[in-house]
């Protein structure tokens, strides 16, 4: 990234993901009364005066604590600091400078970019005055703000930008492809997130439900711009279990929605599972790309230990794969392991593959020929009457959206639909995307 980066940092329950919400201009990260909801880094635009900057909200942190779990939120919010050009450093008000705040504050004297030290939560007059303790950190000025309702954060982040190096970055490039990592609790996408990556971007865990946001993060492979996006496993409704996991699958349905490609994590030691099947319907039809990632193949395969996977397992699973979920006959599935590495790099390939081909435009005249000729090949007639496709164009892509003017758009049955796919579909690249068919009369009986 070559915005700069500000990360907000504290212990747990003190405001960072309020405040992280109230600059982002949106609710991004989950705010909820209850300590530790915020694990990984979470990062997002901001601007102010004029001024880009990139946010980072982080898990609170526990210095003195050994939960494996608490070392991992503490371990995403150094590298945080460690990249960071500025850091707030967020208290609570109300409940006062407590030990936590002071070991925090030793840590941070150490690091080269400015630290902010941001009293949070003051909304009274007597809060203002209680503020006052926090000077004998030693890191400067006390900034007293209430996330809450926004106040103070103009003085804040009228010092904050004037620390910060020139912006260098421009708009957000459109180009950029978006891979949405989705499925299950506990099927290894963060493992795979990490493995794609190759470091420890996102907190790993065997604990289902580790990952509660979606999480972004930017690479460029071979000259092209790739956005990550790791998020929360996605449970059955009846299986929600209170408002913390409700928000965490509404973060990971709405990560479907802002991706190109859906990468579903199935878990091959656990066999096809209908979560997986549900998840994998939920990027269909949302009309987005999809590649079927068999993770965990090293548990299934141990000649994948020796890099020469079997085919014949591969063949089975792909042949029930097939049966089982018959509208994805388009979507590729990959074999791989996060743990071992195999089967990464062709996991990669084959998403950004899904990604190009759900951008991919028939030329209007290409398109006509090759529809009047399955349509000439196979014609389709309903009680006496013949369907007649008089023109074809395609409207837009992501997914490729053909429109058909017709006689009668009821007689486009979805048997006749999926026959001119798979002609289609024979003739072009689209493996990986799902492909719309629609139909509207034709005025005056032509287009």
């Amino acid at each position: 990234m070559s915005s700069p980066l500000v990360a907000v940092v504290g212990r747990p329950n003190v405001g960072k993901s309020t405040l992280f919400n109230r600059l982002a201009g949106k609710r991004i990260a989950i705010v909820e009364d209850t300590p530790g909801i915020t694990r990984d880094r979470l990062y997002a635009p901001c601007e102010w005066a004029g001024r880009h900057f990139t946010l980072i909200d982080t898990g609170g942190i526990v210095l003195d604590e050994h939960d494996p779990i608490v070392m991992q939120v503490r371990r995403q919010a150094e590298i945080a600091m460690d990249e960071a050009d500025a850091i707030l450093l967020v208290c609570d008000t109300p409940e006062g400078l407590l030990d936590a705040d002071r070991d925090l504050a030793d840590v941070l004297r150490r690091s080269p970019a400015p630290v902010f030290v941001v009293a949070n939560k003051v909304d009274t007059r007597r809060a203002d005055a209680d503020a006052m303790e926090f000077h004998s950190l030693g890191l400067g000025p006390v900034y007293t703000v209430s996330a809450v309702h926004g106040h103070g954060l103009a003085d804040l982040l009228d010092d904050l930008i004037k620390v910060l190096p020139v912006d260098e970055q421009g708009e957000e490039d459109e180009s950029t492809t978006r891979l949405a990592l989705i499925g299950r609790p506990n099927v290894g996408k963060s493992s795979l997130t990490n493995a794609i990556l190759g470091e420890e971007r996102v907190i790993v865990s065997p604990v289902p439900g580790t990952t509660r946001d979606a999480i972004d993060t930017a690479l460029e492979r071979d000259g092209q711009s790739i956005l990550m996006i790791d998020t929360a496993g996605i449970r059955r409704a009846g299986k929600i279990q209170g408002s913390i996991e409700y928000y965490t699958v509404l973060r990971a349905k709405t990560a479907i929605e802002r991706c190109h490609v859906g990468i579903v994590v199935v878990d091959a030691h656990a066999g096809l599972l209908d979560g997986d099947k549900r998840v994998a319907g939920m990027a269909h039809e949302a009309g987005r790309g999809c590649v079927i990632a068999v993770n965990k193949w090293d548990l299934v395969d141990p000649a994948m230990h020796a890099g020469r996977p079997t085919r014949s397992l591969i063949a089975q699973f792909t042949a029930d794969f097939r049966k089982q979920v018959p509208f994805l006959q388009y979507a590729p599935l990959v074999f791989c392991s996060a743990v071992t590495g195999m089967g990464v790099t062709d996991l990669l390939d084959t998403a950004l593959s899904a990604a190009a081909n759900h951008a991919h435009r028939i030329p209007t005249g290409e398109l006509n020929r090759l529809i009047r000729a399955a349509v000439d090949a196979r014609p389709r007639t309903q009680h006496g009457r013949q369907l007649k496709v008089y023109y074809a164009t395609m409207p837009r892509v992501q997914p490729p959206t053909i429109l058909l003017f017709v006689n009668d758009p009821d007689m486009l049955h979805f048997s006749y639909q999926r026959y001119l796919e798979n002609r289609i579909r024979e003739s072009y690249p689209l493996e990986g995307t799902p492909i719309v068919i629609r139909a509207r009369t034709a005025e005056n009986g032509s287009s």
